[in-house]
């Protein structure tokens, strides 16, 4: 447990959670710039390969906190306010850097900031009574609030995201299934349990592989397809270099299971 969100770290797999559940799991100043900073430290760490972002008291985060974000920044100037959506736009910046596969796990209530953070995630598990919302012009902000307007359309798709973001409507778990926000839905009663299912086939795999499948993954938003074809075939012979190569070749010829060691 840290001071600002719960974590906790078993067999090379990171559950991380917010930890209030009294109030739906709001995220603060500190519990954001506490998160950024641990997501940055995640490529330096090789005790963590997967991450579960988890829910908590039935809901997975209120968003920014009414009485400790929202209401402070109303008397902040120009420079104030900048400086804090900076700062919550870097921990949308350090999910995508960590390099390591991130699971959101959403029961409940996910909406504002906590939306953006499912929504960074790589995969998404939710439950039947997940609500999503993107509720930033209800208080009078535009939806373009942490990569939302760029990362949200690639998702779901520009219209239904547009909608979302125009009027700061709940997207049902029904709706987030059907347009590929969630991978799936489960009951809310083993929502843990396969989110940590998929977590632990994931750290099975190799592991240096799935670092650069979530780099291309990212980069090439921003590459032509000669450029996104370019990069994946040096980032292949990247891996092709690994062991992890080679045992699954050996593995395949002794007809066995390959066993990975992420080198």
């Amino acid at each position: 447990m840290t001071d600002h969100f719960r974590l906790t770290v078993e067999n090379r797999i990171a559950r991380v959670s917010l930890d209030r559940p009294e109030r739906k799991n709001p995220l603060t100043f500190d519990s954001y710039a506490a998160l950024r900073d641990w997501f940055r430290s995640l490529p330096y760490d090789d005790t963590i390969d997967v991450v579960v972002f988890g829910s908590s008291g039935g809901n997975f985060s209120s968003g920014g906190d009414v009485h400790d974000i929202i209401g402070p920044l109303v008397d902040r100037d120009m420079k104030g306010l900048l400086a804090f959506t900076r700062m919550t736009g870097d921990l949308v910046k350090a999910m995508l850097a960590c390099q390591k596969p991130i699971i959101a796990a959403v029961d409940g209530i996910c909406v504002g900031a906590g939306a953006i953070v499912a929504m960074a995630s790589d995969l998404r598990l939710g439950t039947p009574e997940a609500k999503c919302a993107f509720l930033f012009t209800r208080v009078g902000l535009a939806g373009c609030d942490m990569g939302a307007c760029a990362m949200l359309p690639r998702i779901i798709g520009q219209g239904r995201a547009a909608e979302l973001l125009y009027t700061g409507r709940t997207m049902t778990a029904d709706e987030a299934a059907a347009w590929g926000f969630f991978n799936r839905l489960v009951p809310a009663a083993d929502l843990d349990a396969e989110a940590m299912t998929l977590a632990t086939r994931i750290a099975a795999g190799p592991i240096f592989a799935h670092m650069m499948t979530k780099t291309q993954l990212n980069q090439e938003w921003s590459m032509s397809l000669d450029q996104a074809i370019e990069s994946e075939a040096q980032a292949q012979a990247i891996c092709m270099q690994t062991q992890d190569f080679a045992r699954a070749y050996h593995a395949f010829v002794a007809k066995q299971k390959p066993a990975f060691e992420g080198n």
